[in-house]
């Protein structure tokens, strides 16, 4: 790509300089829509836990875009034919990935919009960006959607060795001081190949291969799972499907003109026209941190232990383990709740819950990572490696939870 205009620079504490490569990539960055994800954490409600872990989907995405540009570098210098516009494409698309994403990332999405996805907002906001830049998005469209017909181009945007994961893990790993979680990513993007329109790795890239996978795994058990992250979370979804009850009870509840209208108004797929989009581009943690600190004076029991819960990380205690709890355990928990406070059996749902965990670290049935050997056969990196352990991370592990109040003395 070619730049135009003045050469922009970005110091990234990950990377060192990331430079911005032309002026559409400078506009959607300036844009109103991107801007919004320095207002959106990266890690939700993981700060409680990992307090470094500010870092913010504006940052992710700037990473990502990076580590795009070096992965388009090293496949074009050993022979992948990639076009100036494809490239173009490649940068827009991992630029935007993720700017669906609503305030503290997931929390948005499973309580007070009924089964939206961020992954179909960001596709929202895609095609409107591409009628404010007349077209010019529609490539980076194709190659997200999976429908252009070099599908390697989308397996770098979306795939089990993509340069959206190969950032996070990176970048999440600096910030909450993780260091199992470690990968390094630019090593592997250089040992990265096509093989018959299907992205490889080098054979010699095995052990970074393996590297990766198993820090991955780490990550989920230590920092995405951590059984503290899990409980904030869930406590932040029941405030806002709480908030949401109430409001569309009759209540008034103090809150930004974006949040009032999402608590008000059921939005899913069929709603969600270019006014929707416009408010929920208006949306970010900072409505939610502000609204939390009105409720926690509200007359609600409810609204109020939730956001107190919340802003004070007096949060509830979490159980885990391998089979999940019986219906008699949950509602001992419940009952003493209910009478202890005088609350009805809906209520104490919000404080006494049950749920499950999934840590599936790579998939050998879809879109494995293959690798190149140098007869060129192709195969899938679980069966070439000689770390036993790779078969068994390719099992889904599966935990339970049960989330109840602490004892107050």
């Amino acid at each position: 790509m070619n730049s135009t205009g003045k050469l922009k620079i970005i110091n990234d504490p990950i990377y060192g300089f990331i430079t911005i490569p032309n002026t559409l990539v400078f506009q959607l960055i300036e844009h109103t829509y991107f801007q919004r994800l320095r207002r959106i954490s990266q890690m939700g409600m993981s700060y409680l836990v990992y307090p470094g872990a500010h870092h913010t989907r504006f940052h992710h995405a700037l990473g990502a875009m990076f580590l795009m540009q070096r992965a388009v570098q090293v496949l074009r210098q050993k022979g992948v034919a990639i076009s100036n516009d494809e490239e173009e494409a490649l940068c827009v698309a991992i630029l935007l990935h993720d700017i669906g994403h609503g305030p503290f990332s997931h929390a948005m999405e499973h309580s007070i919009v009924e089964n939206v996805s961020h992954e179909y907002i960001s596709l929202l906001f895609m095609e409107e960006l591409n009628r404010n830049f007349n077209n010019r998005l529609t490539l980076a469209i194709r190659i997200f959607k999976d429908e252009y017909d070099r599908k390697f181009l989308h397996q770098l945007i979306s795939g089990q060795l993509d340069m959206d994961r190969l950032d996070y893990l990176r970048r999440d790993s600096f910030y909450t001081g993780v260091q199992e979680g470690t990968v390094n990513s630019q090593r592997l993007i250089t040992m990265l190949n096509v093989h018959k329109d299907t992205l490889v790795v080098e054979e010699k890239g095995v052990y970074s291969v393996e590297k990766f996978i198993i820090a991955r795994r780490f990550m989920y058990w230590q920092v995405y799972l951590h059984k503290t992250g899990i409980v904030a979370e869930q406590l932040l979804m029941n405030l806002l499907k709480r908030a949401k009850e109430l409001t569309q009870r009759g209540h008034q509840l103090p809150a930004s003109e974006a949040l009032s209208f999402f608590l008000k108004n059921p939005i899913d797929k069929a709603q969600f026209s270019k006014e929707v989009l416009d408010t929920f581009a208006k949306l970010d943690d900072y409505d939610i941190v502000s609204a939390m600190k009105s409720w926690m004076t509200h007359d609600d029991f409810v609204l109020r232990n939730l956001a107190e819960m919340l802003l004070n990380r007096d949060l509830l205690k979490i159980k885990i383990k391998k089979k999940p709890f019986s219906e008699i355990q949950i509602q001992e928990k419940r009952s003493a709740l209910k009478e202890k406070y005088n609350l009805s059996d809906a209520e104490a749902k919000y404080f006494v819950f049950n749920g499950e965990i999934e840590n599936l670290a790579y998939r050998m049935d879809k879109d494995a990572i293959y690798l190149l050997t140098k007869t060129g056969k192709v195969v899938d990196v679980a069966k070439a490696s000689d770390q036993l352990n790779l078969k068994a991370l390719s099992k889904t592990v599966v935990k339970y939870y049960l989330c109840y109040p602490k004892p107050k003395y």
